[in-house]
């Protein structure tokens, strides 16, 4: 006889403190400082908001459910009504059974050796314990500071999305978004304020940060010289340094402790985990717990590469080619997809009176058109959309009947980079947006017939053509046609052309700076002021069908990774790199950090001279 499956997924509540998860984890083969063992959550099934509390003992359990209880409800102003847990004997224990009896909350257990209907808690615990086994790792500290580990881990998992909920925890929970400008990395040293020094004494000290202070704003410090732990809100964290300069310390052995024997003293034995007292001249026996050092050297590049040295893509090697005509399409995995973005592409023609339906004139021939069809991928190479475009068979035009000029100009890319350099070191808003359907916007000087699309054939009117009212892709005036008109709107704006950049715009108003930059339907917007961009996007959505993609991140197939922090841009091509790469079959050639031969020296002689 086995184990009967577990199905499906369990009850979700619809609001907070409706249904609270809860488990108790310990006790720790290394005791914390302040001497605790365990820890115990609280996590709340609608928001997966959670609480965490430090225990030495574990009938402590009911105490912190009543200081869990009495601050959730007085801050919600609701009653906790399901409590669910697994059968721990703390649970069990008569007094707690009787508190849930008293408070009207129903207690939910879990069957005997059947923790996954206690699923909510025990993953939580489980990813609690891995990230304080990856922060303990990037910390040179010793593990008796787990506890104030696991209290952070708390505080980011609250405060960072959850593919549990449909916002974050801290939103659902407080009705607020949270702000993450407080996030440090644990464990890095930061140079800590000293109060009241002496004329000689420096006026800051070397710390490392440890945590959130629960009362107050600030940080929580470790002062390795006193050996205490306190609160302060000056202080500059030195996070570069310390991942610049990290070296991987061996693998935290935190784990609950089966019997006595496993367990570890508390290495550096304060009596509380704020402590304000002074002592001197302690060691860390830490070291002992510590399997053999590995050796910490750390390979990197250097900074100007913005940790773009490797390729940070992988292009999905699913085998799947787009479609080359119509017949493919119906016959494709992605049949329903196709016949989707068709008939957006069609919606998009009727909104905007691209033709209308009259009979061949005599001694006409109508040009042809076909469906092309595209998988939109996104910078990692996913599909993102499946884009249909009818375009029309503009190779069977003739010059001086169907089309005059063709030229139309676009934006140079050494001109982008000129832009993107002047908003970087000013540190300008960089915004990106889409015209949708562009060259529909175009309006046509000529009297111009097309067939009709291919599975769009209006029944009862086959002998029909199509009678272009407007420029459609494929047209070989289509591209001018359609910049004659972006070029019209966009000075009636106030916009001023550039001279030697037809494609690159200005407007200037008060101090306000905006530059528009034009590459077919792909727009760049650059300003200084927010709300003057907005009103600019606003006037583009009003003139043409417009997508808004936000911050600028991935133009023309290029990839932009940019640290306004820092001032620094970067310009990837990493996916047409390994698009190329797989082309030709050089996917697994050993790579480089640049395409330069290796072991060859430049020097200032090798420069040109003026003779």
């Amino acid at each position: 006889m086995t184990k009967r499956p577990f199905t499906g997924k369990g009850y979700r509540a619809k609001e907070p403190l409706k249904l609270i998860h809860s488990d108790l984890c310990g006790p720790m083969n290394v005791k914390a400082r302040g001497s605790f063992e365990y820890f115990i959550s609280f996590i709340d099934d609608y928001s997966r908001y959670g609480y965490l509390y430090l225990m030495e003992h574990k009938s402590e359990a009911l105490e912190k459910f009543k200081e869990y209880k009495a601050e959730v409800e007085n801050l919600l102003s609701k009653k906790i009504k399901i409590l669910r847990s697994d059968r721990g004997g703390e649970y069990m224990d008569l007094r707690f059974q009787d508190y849930m009896i008293e408070h009207g909350i129903q207690s939910q257990l879990s069957a005997p050796g059947t923790p996954q209907q206690n699923g909510v808690s025990e993953r939580r615990n489980r990813t609690l314990l891995d990230m304080v086994h990856s922060m303990m790792s990037y910390a040179q500290l010793p593990s008796s500071f787990w506890g104030y580990a696991v209290e952070t881990a708390v505080h980011i998992l609250n405060n960072v999305p959850s593919k549990s909920v449909s916002k974050i925890p801290f939103e659902l929970w407080r009705g607020r978004k949270p702000s993450l400008s407080h996030f440090r990395i644990w464990g890095c040293p930061a140079h800590v304020l000293v109060t009241n020094p002496k004329k000689l004494e420096p006026r800051s000290r070397l710390c490392q940060f440890v945590g959130y202070p629960k009362e107050t704003r600030g940080g929580l410090f470790f002062d390795p010289q006193e050996n205490r732990v306190f609160v302060s809100t000056n202080a500059t964290f030195l996070e570069e340094d310390h991942m610049r300069n990290h070296k991987p310390r061996s693998k935290l052995v935190l784990s609950e402790a089966t019997d006595e024997s496993t367990r570890v003293v508390d290495e550096v034995g304060p009596s509380s985990r704020v402590d304000e007292t002074t002592t001197s001249g302690q060691s860390h026996p830490s070291q002992s717990l510590r399997m053999p050092r590995r050796s910490g050297r750390v390979v990197s590049q250097p900074n100007r590469y913005l940790g773009l040295t490797e390729t940070q893509v992988v292009i999905p090697d699913d085998g799947v080619e787009d479609p080359l005509s119509y017949k493919q399409a119906m016959n494709d995995v992605d049949k329903d997809q196709w016949v989707k973005a068709m008939d957006l592409e069609m919606e998009s023609m009727y909104f905007n009176s691209v033709w209308e339906l009259v009979d061949l004139p005599e001694g006409v021939k109508p040009i042809g058109c076909k469906w092309i069809y595209k998988r939109k991928r996104d910078s990692a190479g996913k599909v993102q959309t499946f884009k249909a475009r009818l375009v029309a068979k503009g190779y069977t035009q003739r010059e001086g009947v169907d089309y005059e000029e063709t030229f139309s100009p676009v934006a140079m890319l050494k001109s982008i980079r000129i832009l993107l350099s002047i908003a970087t070191f000013y540190d300008y808003e960089i915004w990106q947006m889409d015209v949708k359907t562009a060259f529909l916007n175009g309006n046509l000087e000529e009297s111009i017939f097309m067939s009709q699309p291919e599975g769009f054939i209006t029944q009862g009117q086959e002998q029909k053509v199509c009678k272009l009212n407007r420029s459609i892709y494929g047209l070989k005036q289509a591209s001018r046609s359609w910049n004659i008109r972006f070029d019209t709107a966009i000075k009636s704006y106030g916009f001023d052309q550039n001279v030697d950049e037809p494609c690159v715009y200005k407007k200037i108003n008060k101090g306000k700076v905006a530059f528009l930059v034009l590459y077919v339907d792909d727009i760049l917007l650059i300003g200084n002021d927010v709300g003057y961009l907005t009103d600019v996007k606003a006037w583009l959505a009003a003139q043409f069908q417009m997508k808004d993609l936000g911050e600028a991140q991935y133009v023309l197939g290029i990839q932009i990774i940019r640290d306004r922090k820092n001032k620094t841009l970067a310009l990837s091509q990493a996916t047409y790199i390994d698009k190329m790469l797989v082309r030709y079959l050089m996917q697994n050639s050993k790579k480089d950090l640049l395409p330069f031969k290796h072991g060859f020296h430049l020097s200032e002689e090798q420069c040109p001279k003026t003779p």
